[in-house]
């Protein structure tokens, strides 16, 4: 499949099943010594292939490039690995991770793929400038970040995977969750 035909499909799954809003996200796809990242202030529910921009891995980012397309190249330079990035803003993702603290899955699934989960605590302020250097070094030894209050990075080999790793995390958050709604509002053992 054409890279770039698979990132918009991925791309448009995150808004699909509710991980982004119609213009929230990016996304990107390496492709040799270059890489597609969707533009910047995509709409998923029209992106087509010929508008995503295409930029060096050596180089600035294109114009019209999302704003995290330095984040996405730093990440394709700290880790030779990964072809792919999905960036998401999950509500679960992003409420579980509200406080800065790192997230510790409650689930199987969660703790089998990623027992800890770092939070980063980057100032909205401050984010353009610290994010690529902050995200790339997290994203080089395990498959996602997220920036409190922001969303979350993943990263892998192919979109495929870096698109498990979001679903798979967003259950993780939302279980968490409703595991501590549960445990805070315990069902009565008799009806009323």
């Amino acid at each position: 499949m054409d890279p770039r035909l698979d990132l918009i499909r991925h791309y448009r799954w995150l808004r699909q099943y509710g991980l982004n809003d119609s213009h929230s996200g990016n996304a990107s796809v390496r492709n040799g010594d270059q890489y597609w990242v969707t533009p910047t202030g995509a709409c998923a529910d029209t992106l087509e292939a010929d508008a995503l921009v295409r930029c060096p891995l050596d180089g600035r980012p294109a114009t019209g490039a999302s704003l995290d397309a330095p984040l996405h190249r730093q990440v394709y330079a700290e880790n030779p690995a990964a072809g792919a990035i999905l960036h998401s803003h999950g509500a679960y993702s992003v409420a579980i991770t509200l406080s800065g603290r790192d997230f510790i899955p409650v689930d199987f699934e969660g703790q089998h793929y990623f027992p800890r989960v770092r939070v980063l605590d980057i100032a909205y302020t401050d984010y353009l400038d610290q994010a690529p250097a902050q995200v790339a070094a997290v994203l080089a030894g395990q498959p996602l970040v997220v920036v409190r209050g922001h969303g979350v990075y993943a990263c892998a080999e192919n979109l495929d995977l870096a698109y498990k790793w979001t679903c798979s995390f967003e259950l993780s958050a939302k279980t968490a969750l409703l595991a501590g709604f549960c445990a805070a509002n315990p069902t009565p053992s008799t009806p009323p």
